[in-house]
């Protein structure tokens, strides 16, 4: 199983397919517009600088949950045949209070099965994982899936980028305030992470550690508590209770394989 392996020259990709959830579409890394950049944009701009013609579609849809991902986006992502597909999903369903993880993991592997046979090299995630009670919580869920991504990988050929196993990728200062998702800066290691993955040489080290962190004082720590009990765990809550989605309605970020164009 590949995993992070480095190589002098790799050949160059044409195009890049990227299938997945919120973590793919680039939540929280915000730009000007109110629009996300995130990860899978970072790297397709690198690999279009090296490709005259590159091409680029992003399926991604926020709160979707892994049957969702294997339903509505892995054949529509393995139809355009692209060289290059990156697969992460399944941590909206161990997240939830009820969650069979086996069944997670058939319906991962079903998708990845669908994306393999199509594509040159499949890029399967051990997703990152936030440090605190929350992760504890569900940590063997999460190494169970993550287990079975390796599993997967082996039956694939698929290159495998361990997040959840990088420090620093668990350091709150790279979360946004939602505490779901990366900001920025997280984002742009996940890049640097996968570019690596795919053989290409480092431009920087992105397990790096965060300088030492300074406590915010007791104050400030209620309020940034309140801010997110009120701007997204009630919301959440409410969405959970309703059975609804911040996914529902909502088209994928990049629908079509076409040639690549940074976003605003």
């Amino acid at each position: 199983m590949p995993m992070n392996a480095a190589y002098t020259h790799p050949e160059p990709y044409t195009s890049f397919v990227a299938v997945g959830d919120s973590f793919t579409e680039g939540m929280s890394d915000g730009l000007p517009d109110g629009s996300y950049r995130g990860w899978a944009d970072l790297l397709a701009a690198r690999l279009a600088a090296r490709t005259t013609g590159f091409r680029y579609a992003n399926l991604a849809v926020r709160g979707k949950l892994i049957a969702q991902i294997a339903d509505e986006q892995a054949g529509p992502a393995a139809a355009m045949g692209a060289d290059l597909v990156t697969l992460v999903g399944g941590l909206n369903d161990v997240l939830r209070p009820k969650c069979d993880v086996d069944l997670v993991c058939a319906r991962l592997a079903e998708a990845a099965d669908r994306l393999a046979p199509s594509c040159r090299q499949l890029v399967l995630m051990r997703s990152p994982g936030r440090r605190g009670p929350v992760a504890e919580r569900f940590r063997p869920r999460m190494e169970h899936l993550f287990g079975f991504v390796d599993e997967l990988a082996e039956r694939h050929g698929a290159v495998v980028v361990d997040l959840f196993g990088a420090d620093v990728l668990g350091d709150s200062r790279l979360w946004a305030e939602d505490r779901l998702h990366l900001d920025g800066e997280g984002h742009r290691r996940v890049a640097e992470a996968v570019w690596q993955a795919l053989g290409h040489p480092a431009e920087f080290d992105w397990r790096a550690p965060l300088p030492p962190a300074v406590r915010p004082g007791w104050a400030a720590r209620r309020t940034a508590d309140a801010r997110f009990a009120r701007e997204h765990l009630a919301p959440w809550i409410g969405r959970r209770l309703t059975g609804r989605s911040s996914g529902d309605g909502r088209p994928p970020k990049r629908a079509e394989l076409l040639p690549y164009e940074p976003l605003p």
